[in-house]
């Protein structure tokens, strides 16, 4: 069992930055795939960016160029950076590990862009 801690959320105006951060508790951070997800209420959870356990990123045509995800084996913690944020950025935003057939989820942290 992995527990996932999502924090950083918060309300941001547009064209602003928030740096979202996932705290894994595992000894083996390093085999884990990552990722973060977002969703709206009524909504299918989102892909947004994931990083694989050798550092290869991957990122929704949405977020290319404006977040960047991140992670620091050392600590076991996951991170994204987003800039540029736009209103439509708004949502939960949820940390994933994923190992053979295990997947885990945090509880989710709110990002809300708005003037």
């Amino acid at each position: 069992q992995v527990q996932l801690v999502e924090s950083g959320g918060g309300l941001v105006q547009p064209g602003g930055s928030l740096r979202l951060s996932c705290a894994a508790s595992t000894t083996i951070f390093t085999l884990y795939a990552m990722g973060w997800y977002r969703q709206l209420p009524g909504k299918q959870r989102d892909l947004v960016a994931t990083i694989t356990s050798d550092g290869s990123t991957n990122y929704a045509d949405s977020v290319k160029g404006r977040f960047t995800i991140s992670r620091d084996n050392a600590k076991n913690t996951l991170h994204l950076q987003m800039n540029s944020l736009k209103p439509e950025d708004t949502a939960v935003y949820y940390c994933n590990a994923k190992r053979l057939v295990w997947s885990y989820w945090g509880q989710g942290t709110q990002v809300t862009v708005s003037s």
